[in-house]
């Protein structure tokens, strides 16, 4: 008499995780995203010449009264040194974007509890930004002959604008706020949160080059700069906090009795 076979349970199958390469690209294609957005919204801003142009007037007019150090005498000091000016621009141009991409790579490699919260700062700063690019568009120091303000990108290159009349990449009126400089300090943050060490303070230096540098080429004011400081504060301050960096732990021999 033969022994009835039972049947096999019904296996439950378990839910496949996403490999680390679509995790990846994941990422990767969001900040593609927030770079298209960022280029996106700088373009929509674009069409208000006279109102932008009366903005800067009024900026320069309003950072004269607060005293704040002539961006005119900053980029006079520098125009004599042409290795100092092309220094400038191409810092302006060059460093920006590859700058925080490689945190995003490095963060999203080394630091992925970090990086979550860098790339909402990063978001967050730049939809602020791109806000107030849509509510007060505003011409850059070196769109103001009037004052004496000169392109150095133009004139001595690199640069990476076109005549602003015929430049559909880029929204050249939408200087405040520096989101270079708010990049910038956000790259310094990030880095000094998820490092260890006394020189990671040395960070800060990037956003301290690149507030000289958008300056003595002709692209921000220092307003536009404080307001970028500004929101990226208060997006800091709304995001839930990130968590400390920590030593790697290495595991000691155990000694036995």
């Amino acid at each position: 008499m033969s022994t009835p076979v039972a049947e096999p349970a019904a296996t439950v199958q378990p839910r496949v995780q996403p490999t680390a390469a679509r995790r990846a690209l994941r990422e990767i294609g969001l900040v593609v995203v927030l770079f298209l957005a960022y280029k996106a919204g700088r373009i929509v801003a674009d069409g208000h010449v006279a109102e932008a142009l009366a903005n800067a007037r009024d900026v320069w007019h309003l950072e004269r009264v607060l005293r704040l150090p002539s961006e005119l005498a900053m980029q006079r000091a520098v125009l004599p040194h042409l290795d100092l000016v092309h220094l400038a621009n191409s810092y302006y141009a060059y460093v920006h974007f590859p700058a925080t991409a490689l945190l995003l790579i490095w963060m999203y490699v080394w630091r992925p509890a970090h990086y979550v919260w860098t790339r909402r700062m990063l978001a967050w700063l730049t939809a602020a930004g791109l806000v107030v690019h849509l509510l007060l568009p505003l011409a850059p120091p070196r769109m103001l002959g009037s004052v004496g303000m000169v392109d150095t990108g133009r004139l001595y290159g690199p640069s990476v604008y076109g005549s602003p009349t015929t430049d559909t990449l880029a929204n050249q009126y939408a200087a405040m706020p520096s989101l270079h400089v708010g990049w910038a300090l956000a790259v310094a943050i990030a880095l000094i949160a998820a490092t260890r060490g006394r020189w990671r303070w040395l960070w800060l230096a990037h956003p301290a080059v690149t507030l000289l540098v958008v300056v003595v080429t002709g692209n921000h004011y220092w307003l536009d700069a404080a307001v970028a400081v500004l929101l990226l504060g208060l997006v800091i301050a709304a995001l839930p906090r990130a968590a400390p960096a920590r030593a790697v732990a290495i595991p000691r021999p155990r000694v036995h009795a």
